[in-house]
């Protein structure tokens, strides 16, 4: 358990990208409102498939790098 990287990564998107804290999409007037402390079905929805692409993407950088440094 000594890469912490991937773990901090997921956390950090993770409370950024809850729906209301510092954006929604879609919003309840607008596409797009801004800390609005509101959800929706559709902006979960919209939100946890940003969240997956992301963690995905940004997790990968970590498992390179632990391939380097374990050789």
């Amino acid at each position: 358990m000594s890469d912490w990287g991937p773990v901090f990564v997921s956390v950090v998107l993770f409370v950024l990208l809850t729906p209301g804290l510092l954006f929604q999409m879609p919003g309840r007037n607008r596409c797009v409102e801004f800390g609005n402390f509101q959800t929706s079905g559709a902006s979960i929805l919209v939100h946890s498939v940003i969240y997956f692409a992301s963690s995905a993407s940004s997790s990968w950088p970590f498992r390179f790098m632990s391939t380097l440094v374990h050789r």
